[in-house]
């Protein structure tokens, strides 16, 4: 499998991660870490991260991670735990691991941490495989 292939698929081929400010830094099998610097945009009336940033980044992880395979996949059902906020500036990355790999239904943990390693969140995510390869 061409990890940097899916890595570069996952990157160019996403507007939604794009204008998030998402990266894919890394793809290997059932695991994929992503990154993204909060900003202004990113803020909630309180001045923190919006948790649907915080989720995007573990959603483009986990399905960075399902996609390592090379087949198309959706989420099917997600779980966020919100652990910590996130400001201005704040680098978090979330890392992705596989829990549960099947023919169709799949199953990944992340954690997210901020730029001194300290837990903002963690996520579990259930994908189903679709029978389509990714067009790499």
């Amino acid at each position: 499998m061409d990890y940097q292939k899916i890595k570069n698929f996952r990157n160019d081929r996403s507007p939604f991660a794009h204008r998030m400010g998402i990266v894919v830094e890394q793809v290997g099998p059932g695991y994929a870490r992503t990154v993204k610097t909060i900003t202004e945009e990113d803020l909630n009336p309180l001045g923190r991260a919006h948790g649907a940033v915080l989720f995007a980044v573990a959603d483009t992880a986990c399905g960075s991670a399902a996609a390592s395979y090379g087949f198309q996949s959706v989420t099917l059902n997600a779980s966020y735990n919100f652990l910590r906020g996130a400001a201005v500036g704040d680098v978090i990355t979330a890392e992705a691991r596989e829990v549960k790999h099947g023919a169709t239904i799949s199953v990944y943990d992340a954690l997210l941490t901020d730029q001194s390693g300290k837990p903002v969140g963690s996520a579990t995510m259930t994908f189903y495989t679709l029978d389509k390869p990714l067009d790499l």
